[in-house]
């Protein structure tokens, strides 16, 4: 990672669901109520916003598509993840969402750019060759590359390298710690 260079000029994307908070199998985290940071995570976001200009979430939430939940409801659970985040002096400085169908084949949707170009828009700075996507999919690893990113794979089972992420972790924790300590 020390060919990477990363200063406080890059960018940090994050997935949302089994990156930051406990990935709920075969459903959708539908309020705050169901909202479950993983461990060390808001550390781990303390540290990531003092070594990256921004920290973004990109998330697929087609269970807004579906009409399991609402655009308010989402809302409510990410005002609820900043206020997690915040005990630690952590911050998100922007959530993208994705709230379409798998099968509407949307712009939006990773591994589509949508979200990335949006975050552009917003924040003119935004390289991204100067940037990392971390996620814990094959559509996350594919929006980033897709890019130019760097990516990083979270496998929480540990011991399997992703074939095509640039580095695999067991966690964003052991990530930004690995990145805390190369600098």
């Amino acid at each position: 990672m020390n060919e990477w260079k990363v200063d406080s000029s890059w960018t940090l994307f994050l997935d949302r669901d089994g990156v930051i908070n406990v990935r709920l199998m075969d459903d959708y985290v539908k309020h705050a109520g169901e909202f479950e940071l993983l461990p060390g995570v808001a550390k781990a976001i303390a540290k990531a916003n003092r070594l990256f200009s921004h920290v973004f979430v990109v998330t697929n939430q087609q269970g807004i598509g579906k009409g399991i939940m609402t655009e308010r409801n989402l809302f409510e659970v990410h005002r609820y993840c900043s206020e997690l985040l915040e005990d630690e002096n952590a911050r998100i400085d922007r959530y993208y969402f994705a709230p379409n169908l798998a099968s509407d084949h949307s712009p939006l949707r990773k591994p589509n750019s949508g979200m990335a170009l949006l975050a552009k828009e917003e924040y003119p700075s935004v390289d991204f060759q100067k940037s990392i996507m971390v996620g814990d999919s094959d559509s996350d690893i594919e929006f980033g590359r897709k890019l130019g990113m760097k990516t990083v794979f979270i496998d929480h089972a540990g011991g399997k390298e992703h074939a095509t992420a640039d580095l695999t972790c067991d966690s964003l924790e052991s990530f930004i710690n690995l990145m805390t300590d190369e600098i």
